[in-house]
């Protein structure tokens, strides 16, 4: 079932010739103020949440066909760092994202996908609670100076979605 919900999730499977979204992530450059809300176990209805503020500043590399994304936000648990790597794949038409905290040093397992219809959204699998769940990222409501993204956990296939993530950015002037 995974590999059908990776394949159905890839915007731009089978097409004869994928299109150019090398500049799907144009839109993140620069530093935002970023509102973060975590649900501490998405799978018991979303009730007990995090919520931190700090900043994420993002810059392009290798020609703009990836991006290094940087956060550092502060909550009532404390200081938290993390950073992506997302990686533009020409031959496949599809952005990867890489994500590593800073505090556990980890690297977690690439999402991969694209955007369509100014909505990005990258599949993979994340390890929840000692079980392998799928994973979703989304980003949406994009705009000059905000966007919102979204990080959901499936542990049945991709029927159902519960929220582990939520960050609201705003861009800093």
């Amino acid at each position: 079932m995974i590999a059908g919900v990776l394949a159905c999730s890839s915007l731009n499977a089978g097409a004869a010739s994928p299109r150019d979204g090398s500049h799907d992530f144009d839109f993140v450059r620069g530093a935002w103020h970023t509102h973060v809300t975590q649900v501490l176990d998405p799978f018991d209805g979303g009730t007990h949440t995090v919520t931190m503020d700090g900043t994420k500043t993002v810059r392009p590399i290798w020609g703009a066909r990836a991006w290094l994304e940087e956060i550092e936000a502060d909550g009532p648990s404390g200081h938290w760092e993390g950073a992506s790597l997302f990686v533009y794949n020409s031959k496949a038409g599809q952005w990867s994202q890489t994500y590593i905290d800073s505090a556990s040093g980890e690297i977690e397992a690439p999402t991969i996908g694209g955007f369509k219809d100014g909505r990005g959204e990258l599949f993979g699998t994340t390890v929840y609670k000692g079980r392998t769940v799928l994973v979703r990222g989304v980003w949406s409501d994009i705009r000059t100076d905000s966007d919102r993204y979204e990080i959901s956990y499936s542990r049945d296939g991709g029927l159902t979605w519960a929220t582990a993530f939520k960050a609201y950015l705003t861009r800093l002037k």
